[in-house]
């Protein structure tokens, strides 16, 4: 997500690289570091936060502090760097025009203040309604899925019609090839979107319609066209499926 601040574009690809192949070793880790210094009977009788009960069977009470402690740090570091990548995800479409002007003020550290204000106030608002869910975890995690798998299907969808109508093609056989990944692309996305149930696909139509108001707002300071046939179908769709949800939690037929 940043990275536009990386000083050779090389590192981009190392760090990716690094963070992928660090995070599988890290579970590796525990896993065998688990299983190598306790019984499985006594792993699976352990106390919430079981990793801290292993560590201090190993290295006496403090170990117990560490991992706690540890635990406290990086909730903190997540909790900053998925609040960082969302102000991103409002910058970066602010530069190229797609959300208003506004969005794209930094100040003298380079943070996307205004997109960071923005998407800030959405999250607290987002958790103040997940206070009157009544299982709160999971009904965020099918939510965020919902939300994630849209625009998946939407990407997998344009891939397919670039590699259709040969735009930006000049290879016949990776074209063939592109043709074939896009297809694939697209069923798989169908099929999620379709085995995340009407309830959420409604609830994320709710939180996308409201939000496009952001590219009505742009298109309007570029004094363009704001919809296309097409976009204002597409808008129309989530319109009518924010004004179900809507009427279905008011009138109790749909619930958090």
């Amino acid at each position: 997500m940043y990275s536009r601040c990386a000083r050779k574009r090389s590192d981009v690809g190392r760090a990716t690289v690094l963070g992928f192949v660090s995070v599988p070793a890290v579970f590796m880790l525990v896993t065998l570091e688990s299983y190598g210094a306790m019984p499985q009977a006594e792993l699976a009788t352990a106390t919430p936060r079981s990793m801290a009960t292993v560590f201090a069977s190993l290295v006496g009470p403090w170990g117990d502090v560490f991992i706690k402690v540890g635990v406290i740090i990086s909730v903190l570091g997540a909790y900053l760097a998925w609040t960082l990548m969302a102000s991103e995800v409002i910058y970066v479409p602010a530069t190229t025009g797609d959300v208003p002007r506004f969005l794209t003020k930094v100040n003298a550290k380079g943070t996307p203040v205004s997109a960071l204000f923005m998407v800030s106030g959405y999250i607290q608002a987002l958790l103040i309604v997940v206070l009157f869910a009544s299982e709160a975890l999971d009904f965020i995690l099918d939510l965020t899925a919902a939300l994630a798998v849209v625009p998946y299907l939407l990407a997998g969808e344009y891939a397919l019609k670039l590699t259709i109508t040969g735009e930006t093609y000049g290879d016949t056989r990776s074209r063939r090839t592109d043709f074939a990944i896009a297809l694939l692309a697209t069923a798989y996305a169908t099929f999620l979107v379709s085995a995340a149930g009407p309830k959420f696909l409604l609830l994320s139509c709710l939180l996308y319609t409201p939000a496009a108001a952001l590219y009505v707002a742009a298109r309007r300071e570029h004094s363009a066209r704001v919809f296309t046939v097409a976009e204002a179908l597409l808008f129309a769709t989530l319109g009518v499926g924010a004004a179900v949800a809507v009427v279905l939690l008011a009138t109790g037929q749909m619930s958090l």
